[in-house]
């Protein structure tokens, strides 16, 4: 294997496959990169048995990319990661000679790197179903930031809720995560309906990797949906994660559609009258603070008994059916910076009953917090 490559494209490449590289794996083989050189172009893979990355390198210009012999070699990610990024040459030239002895060159440096026969790395399959279903790449980076902080990150109790259930009917897939305190609900109309009906449970961690991966483009993203995994695929990218066993808890009957007090309110405002108040809060888990709702105000309070107590009042004109209620303000505030629009509005039932934060007039994206008693 022989290859004269512009440095920002391997770079690109290599982070992008990067987030499935583990240091934690006992299996040696996976702390490494795959690379698989071809005349045109250069497979990249990664895996660390919980997800799997390949990324395909085609160049746009025939001088970025020089091949002069094909192979195949496994290369320790950790260590070319980290020299590919600091060298500062333009291009790179990488040849392995013996089979796994790996000479990496600039202008001014040279790496040389014990490597791995790629005849050791596991056999990962990365083939794709003959039905799909399709989505734009920004809807999947939206979906996992207003949805996967809800996820649970105990694995021992309820492994099923460590992942973010995606539900396809039709052309309506539905996302829902939660860890038994709050609830994040998320509804995508599809492009085109779905022949098949799909429940499935996905990692909520492997697809915060995902996120980080894909850009902000309106790309179209292929989900590939199998027995034990699910395959996402965008242009030259392959993505690969185990399915969580288990069945999904029907958690939509936890919404509840009719309110006692209902009314709008600026997100800014309220996130930041929320992060002041919860300054001297006593347990940074919980941070409960009480909400009081008056005539044409709200109260917003804390209190802790070795600093002191803090009030802040925001107007809120014609309240009907005033409400007092506690709840944690680290679950609010993760709930207000998911939600991309100036207002939104704030449901109660009552004390004991789960607050509902959506969008006017729009169950597009639902955020539930349970209450907190204080009694």
């Amino acid at each position: 294997m022989k290859l004269k490559i512009k440095r920002v494209l391997l770079l690109d490449g290599l982070n992008k496959v990067s987030h499935a590289l583990s240091t934690k794996n006992l299996v040696p083989v996976l702390a490494g990169i795959k690379f698989d050189l071809k005349k045109k172009k250069l497979v990249l893979t990664a895996s660390d048995n919980d997800i799997s990355i390949e990324y395909v390198l085609i160049p746009e210009k025939p001088e970025d990319f020089v091949v002069e012999e094909e192979g195949s070699v496994i290369i320790q990610g950790k260590y070319i990661i980290d020299i590919i990024r600091k060298v500062t040459s333009e291009y790179i030239n990488i040849e392995v000679v013996d089979s796994v002895k790996i000479i990496i060159t600039t202008e001014n440096s040279e790496f040389n790197l014990n490597g791995i026969d790629s005849s050791e790395y596991p056999n990962i399959s990365l083939d794709l179903s003959k039905k799909n279903i399709t989505i734009l790449s920004s809807d999947i980076k939206k979906i996992v930031s207003q949805t996967a902080f809800s996820a649970s990150t105990n694995e021992e109790s309820k492994p099923v809720l460590t992942g973010i259930n995606f539900n396809v009917d039709g052309d309506i897939l539905e996302v829902k995560a939660t860890d038994s305190y709050r609830l994040s609900k998320k509804i995508i109309k599809l492009d085109s309906a779905s022949s098949e009906k799909y429940d499935l449970v996905i990692p909520s961690h492997n697809l915060i990797e995902l996120s980080k991966i894909i850009d902000n483009d309106d790309e179209k993203l292929e989900i590939h949906i199998f027995s034990n995994k699910v395959l996402f695929k965008l242009e030259n990218l392959k993505f690969v994660s185990r399915l969580i066993n288990g069945t999904y808890p029907n958690v939509s009957n936890l919404v509840p559609t009719e309110f006692n007090t209902s009314f709008s309110i600026n997100v800014n405002e309220f996130y930041n009258a929320i992060d002041r108040v919860s300054i001297l809060t006593a347990d940074k888990e919980k941070n409960t603070i009480t909400l009081e709702t008056y005539d044409d105000y709200m109260m917003l309070r804390s209190m802790n008994s070795e600093v002191g107590r803090v009030e802040e009042k925001m107007v809120i004109p014609n309240i009907e059916n005033n409400v007092k209620i506690s709840f944690s303000a680290k679950y609010m505030l993760d709930a207000l910076k998911s939600f991309d629009v100036d207002k939104v509005s704030l449901n109660f039932i009552g004390e004991i009953k789960p607050i509902i934060i959506k969008k006017d007039d729009d169950d597009s994206l639902i955020q539930l917090v349970l209450p907190i008693r204080t009694y």
